[in-house]
């Protein structure tokens, strides 16, 4: 088992039609080891798609790279020209699953020609009856019939069209898989059928790792070992899927948390809390706590300029906030919905 992607200080920028800079992705860092899955949350503008196009490295206008490094299985991105991005690093490197893909399929064209592209765009020297076979193979894998191959998207049903679209970004089996909301246009039996053949994947070997980026928290509990809590552009929280569910320690991750219903034992019953006000401008960065603003735990220390924001809450895990888990943990002890006795003691360091 190794290291598929090291993300370091990645910073990149929107640049808007008034020459204005947003920030959207601001010093991000984090690893993903092989046959693992990191799931990202957090609120709509956060940053979560775009640290998805940015990881990739393939960055178009109005997105900019600034600085930091992408380094997938040993190989350093950052700096290679998009033309050998394209044709070396997107589909064998890692791969993307976009938002609402269903609608990423051109219907003038035969499903069997987008995969004969993308096998021809990376030179991979196949004849066309050598793809089609290769093809045929990986839709039984995903439970789709060979006759899907020559029809067009608008013969397909939702579910489908969402597979059909995870084949073709996953046909050159990638070292990194990132999943922007794969299931957010499907009912709940089709987002079942998805998760589960993504996971097939992985189990299969054609895919070493995944991000998985949604907003139904509940979803990455039961899919992901690891999530990741995005705010104003940064990393704010990490930790495993159960301690992120359960025992978020930064004020936003339980604000987060608190404001949706998790079905699990331990969490019913609890009453839904709204996190007022609004994400900061990103057009300055704030200096200090960006969730300062929001947060009725912060004085005037959380907003002062050059505050040191990492802190470690046990093993693999950390956060951006001021106050020790020791001190949240006094904050939080009235509100707490539950890990096992004991347990959450243990999170904070006070048992």
């Amino acid at each position: 088992m190794g290291t598929m992607l090291e993300v370091t200080n990645l910073t990149t920028y929107y640049r808007t039609r008034m020459n204005e800079k947003i920030c959207s992705v601001d010093a991000v860092s984090f690893s993903l080891e092989e046959g693992r899955s990191i799931g990202i949350a957090g609120e709509s503008g956060c940053g979560k798609s775009t640290l998805a196009m940015s990881v990739m490295g393939y960055y178009f206008p109005p997105l900019y790279y600034e600085s930091g490094s992408i380094v997938i299985d040993g190989k350093e991105i950052t700096g290679l020209s998009p033309d050998t991005i394209r044709r070396t690093v997107l589909g064998s490197e890692i791969a993307y699953i976009p938002q609402a893909a269903m609608n990423a399929l051109n219907p003038s064209r035969k499903i069997i020609r987008f995969i004969e592209d993308v096998m021809q765009a990376h030179g991979s020297g196949l004849s066309r009856a050598e793809i089609r076979d290769l093809a045929a193979e990986r839709f039984g894998v995903l439970n789709l019939p060979p006759k899907t191959l020559d029809q067009y998207a608008v013969e397909l049903s939702g579910g489908m069209k969402q597979r059909t679209v995870i084949a073709i970004s996953t046909i050159l089996n990638p070292k990194v898989l990132i999943a922007d909301e794969p299931s957010s246009a499907l009912d709940v039996s089709s987002q079942k059928i998805v998760i589960r053949l993504l996971y097939d994947l992985m189990e299969k070997g054609f895919v070493k790792s995944m991000l998985f980026i949604t907003h139904e928290l509940p979803l990455l509990f039961n899919v992901t070992n690891d999530i990741m809590v995005m705010y104003a552009g940064e990393i704010v929280e990490r930790g495993t899927a159960k301690e992120m569910v359960f025992d978020p320690v930064m004020p936003y991750s339980r604000g987060l948390m608190n404001s949706i219903i998790v079905p699990e034992d331990g969490t019913r019953g609890h009453v839904l809390k709204a996190i007022p006000g609004a994400p900061p401008n990103l057009k300055t960065r704030p200096s200090g706590c960006r969730f300062a603003g929001r947060c009725r735990y912060a004085d005037e220390a959380c907003r002062a300029a050059g505050l040191v924001l990492e802190q470690n809450a046990g093993p693999g895990r950390s956060y951006r906030c001021r106050h020790s888990p020791v001190e949240l943990y006094k904050i939080y002890k009235d509100e707490f919905s539950g890990l096992p006795d004991g347990e959450t003691e243990k999170a904070y360091g006070t048992g």
